[in-house]
């Protein structure tokens, strides 16, 4: 009787190890347009084009010289790995976000984007993130508001 409640503790554990080896990585959009398609190859539809630079992508899974990937809103296709790379960052994910010029909601207004707007992070100071969007402004943003 002991082992019958021993064998199923153990083979849960070895069953969730290889789950945890499948951890999603962060990439992001490393050129200034890329598509993402269907299927991972040039063959595959086009299901997103232009996609901007440093716009982040979760990697679900792999093919070749290709990543499924996933976006903030949960939409998924296929992206040529040379297009991403490891840099750190953050897309707006509300209506209006105000970007300030200081790590503080009472600092100056930088500048206000819309959800969908990519930056390249370049630092954090507690809830804050400094962030640099690709045609180079700059400014700090609230982790609140972005993914």
């Amino acid at each position: 009787m002991r082992i019958r409640r021993v064998v199923p503790v153990v083979l849960a554990a070895l069953l969730a190890v290889p789950v945890l080896g499948l951890a999603a990585q962060r990439v992001s959009v490393s050129v200034e347009s890329a598509n993402v398609r269907t299927g991972p190859g040039t063959e595959h539809e086009i299901v997103w084009k232009g996609v901007e630079k440093y716009y982040p992508l979760l990697v679900l899974d792999q093919a070749g010289s290709w990543y499924y990937v996933k976006d903030f809103e949960n939409d998924t296709g296929w992206i040529y790995k040379k297009l991403v790379t490891k840099t750190p960052t953050v897309i707006t994910t509300k209506e209006r976000c105000n970007v300030r010029k200081g790590p503080g909601a009472k600092k100056p207004l930088a500048f206000v984007v819309d959800s969908g707007v990519p930056f390249h992070v370049l630092s954090r100071k507690g809830n804050w993130i400094k962030v640099q969007h690709a045609d180079g402004d700059k400014g700090w943003i609230h982790k609140s508001l972005v993914w």
